[in-house]
């Protein structure tokens, strides 16, 4: 492929033009959605030669947990403690072995989302949930002239379809494989974690080599629409169950890929219709486009809508789609690099241990580790081969990716537009909320904070149920629900809603029921358990357990600290924290948890020597800052098992978020191989460090 300089790139973001749409403007392709940014001054170049193996992810990673300098004004409202990061897009102009250049943190701040979704000044993202929501439940017309105006509200929705294109810039340069054109280690595909790509990093006896992907260095697609479509569809010229996700997928070598997606992904699912069929599946990986589209593809659409409807409305107009050159599939026009194949179906499924009997088998690779949005690797498995066909794209193209990682990064902001816009249509399933929030420290799935207005006994558990069995809400591990007059953004008061009514066991709700595959702690994979809290004022009719109705009173701070502080370097607690807004109920640990169960026992010493308070205990690792609740509620949701690690003494409790050495096993649960923190090497960060005025960043 032949390069792009940086005189290519400058014509990139200045020669594409935009559309407008009802709401504001949005953008037809990522080169005006740049040319935009670099207007607004959101978006900085970087001109020097960078490395995509580690050393990109460093520089976007301090990036996006910097100040950002557009900020949002609605962002302040539903998300006050972290409205002001994001830092700025940057554009890196020279990838060393690459083709092209690399665009990140596009998406990254609440204001960038917004400019994308077209939404900025003109009510964010509660805008559009509300138009939204107002089509899902339109109010029947009482005549002509109301009949009429549902019409023109209606009108958005008909001009959402996927409409054919003149023509597809996408295309302008096509290499086929047959042809011997197509090499995707040109692309400038990230390795964003050392460990990235080998097993043996994490306790796994089988090299890179073994697991069919050392070539690919462990460079990862991060940011791109995966487009599939069910095989039942595979004789229609439009395709209902066109499909838009966003998987990680693991470079292999110049012509093979390997596709990581969940079982309960759409992907997953036409992927197994394929396999029945006995043939492959047809995929195409899109990159850029509508800046609407990265957001689109990620939005929790009900099985069979196409995530496509939703881009077009977003867009204020259906989305351009072009014939794919090798594949039978379309894919969006405006794309700049588009990497059509088959997948193959002749894979094993998930779940395989490469120590048993069972081989690797045809039509996969053994895919990871993976640094993950949770903190932690997400551990290697078996997944489906993709044979590449043909990569086409612009003359110009710039790949956008994203660092997948401890947040925030991109995937938070993006998945905080879906929490406020798809607001009012989980209103329309659970009446009852009139508010949630998604905190950071609980990685989307971990946990979920929800408000309503308490009218009738048991509401609560009500609604924590009616959460576990509403789409994506369904692998949530921890749910939070408190009463109208407290403000569901406010996490600090959402914690010390906890302390103020919640009498333990009483107000404790416990479930077993499917978890995030890449939850770790989980003692199957993608099932545990579920706890929740009612946080709310207790009413007649909710003595569970014979325990009374009223607020646990509050313990004397000064007399628990006392009594506590020589638990102090025994039972392994390294340290202790009585923090002032658990009003004396609430203990943190720090634990050395090196050896098996240590965390269960400094929690079982803390229930026997207490008095008054310390009601809920939490033990995380030994290194944790227990002043950073933030920090510490991030390690509980990452590594506690409700259904494990839940221990219980009376009127207390105590839950062990430290991580668990192999062989760690309680109320029959067991712990699977416990991945390490993800965290960047120091030769990188000190490299970073040392040439920050190079990039032109400092």
């Amino acid at each position: 492929m032949r390069g792009v300089g940086a005189s290519t790139q400058a014509r990139a973001v200045s020669d594409r033009g935009m559309l407008p749409v009802v709401s504001g403007p949005v953008f037809r392709d990522l080169a005006s959605f740049m040319r935009h940014l670099e207007g607004a001054g959101e978006l900085l170049r970087v001109s020097g030669p960078v490395s995509p193996i580690l050393e990109i992810t460093e520089i976007a990673d301090r990036h996006s947990k910097s100040r950002c300098s557009l900020q949002s004004e609605d962002a302040a409202v539903f998300d006050p403690g972290h409205c002001q990061l994001g830092g700025k897009a940057l554009l890196f102009e020279q990838v060393e072995g690459s083709d092209f250049p690399l665009a990140i943190n596009l998406f990254g701040s609440y204001a960038r989302m917004e400019l994308a979704l077209g939404c900025h000044g003109e009510g964010g993202f509660e805008g559009i949930g509300a138009t939204l929501g107002s089509l899902a439940q339109p109010t029947p017309p009482r005549g002509l002239r109301e009949a009429l105006a549902l019409g023109r509200k209606m009108l958005p929705l008909l001009r959402a379809t996927p409409k054919k294109a003149r023509n597809a810039p996408c295309q302008e340069v096509v290499r086929l494989a047959e042809n011997g054109d197509v090499d995707c280690s040109r692309l400038p595909l990230l390795k964003c974690w050392p460990y990235d790509g080998d097993p043996r990093a994490v306790g796994i006896d089988m090299t890179p080599e073994d697991s069919g992907t050392a070539r690919g260095q462990g460079r990862y697609i991060t940011l791109a629409g995966i487009h599939t479509i069910h095989a039942d569809d595979r004789h229609e010229a439009r395709p209902a169950s066109h499909n838009i996700g966003v998987y990680r997928v693991q470079l292999v070598d110049e012509t093979h890929l390997v596709m990581h997606w969940h079982v309960h992904h759409d992907g997953a699912a036409h992927w197994r219709s394929w396999k029945s069929l006995g043939e492959p599946m047809p995929v195409a990986i899109c990159f850029g486009g509508e800046s609407v589209l990265p957001y689109a593809a990620t939005a929790p659409m009900p099985p069979g809508m196409s995530e496509l409807l939703l881009a077009g409305f977003l867009n204020g107009g259906g989305i351009p789609m072009a014939r794919a050159r090798t594949v039978p599939l379309r894919v969006p026009a405006n794309s700049e690099i588009v990497i059509e194949g088959y997948v193959r179906t002749d894979a094993g499924g998930i779940d395989w241990d490469p120590a048993g009997d069972e081989p690797l088998g045809e039509g996969a690779a053994f895919e990871g580790p993976f640094g993950d949005h949770t903190g932690f690797y997400s551990m290697p498995d078996r997944y489906p081969l993709m044979d590449v066909t043909a990569i086409t794209h612009r003359e110009d193209a710039v790949m956008p990716a994203t660092v997948v990682g401890v947040p925030p990064q991109e995937d938070y902001y993006i998945g905080k537009a879906t929490e406020r816009i798809f607001l009012p249509l989980l209103q329309t399933i659970v009446p009852d909320i009139i508010d949630y929030h998604l905190p950071m420290f609980g990685s989307f799935h971990q946990c979920a904070f929800i408000q309503v207005r308490k009218v009738y006994p048991m509401q609560a558990r009500r609604v924590m149920h009616s959460v576990w069995g509403a789409g994506q809400m369904a692998w949530t591990k921890m749910i939070i629900v408190v009463d109208e007059d407290t403000d569901v953004h406010d996490e600090k008061a959402v914690l010390e809603a906890i302390a103020r009514n919640v009498e333990f066991p009483r107000d404790l709700e416990l479930a077993n029921g499917p978890l995030d595959i890449l939850d770790h702690s989980a003692p199957r994979l993608g099932a545990g358990g579920k706890i929740g809290f009612d946080a709310t004022c207790a009413m007649p009719g909710e003595e569970v357990g014979g325990i009374p109705i009223g607020c646990p009173p509050a313990a004397d701070l000064d007399e628990v600290r006392g009594t506590l502080a020589p638990a102090i370097g025994s039972n392994s607690i390294r340290s202790l924290h009585v923090p002032t807004w658990g009003l004396g109920r609430i203990v943190l640990l720090a634990v050395d948890a090196t050896e098996i169960g240590a965390g269960g026992r400094a929690i079982e010493s803390i229930l026997d020597m207490a008095g008054t308070g310390a009601e809920l205990v939490i033990a995380v690792d030994g290194d944790i800052d227990l002043e950073s609740w933030e920090r510490v509620f991030f390690m509980l949701c990452s590594n506690m098992d409700s259904a494990r690690d839940l221990h219980a003494r009376d009127h207390r409790i105590g839950l062990d978020g430290t991580s668990k050495p192999v062989g760690h096993e309680r109320n029959g649960e067991p712990c699977r191989p416990w991945p390490p923190r993800i965290e960047m090497s120091e030769e990188i960060r000190n490299q970073v460090e040392s040439q920050a005025a190079s990039y032109g960043l400092d």
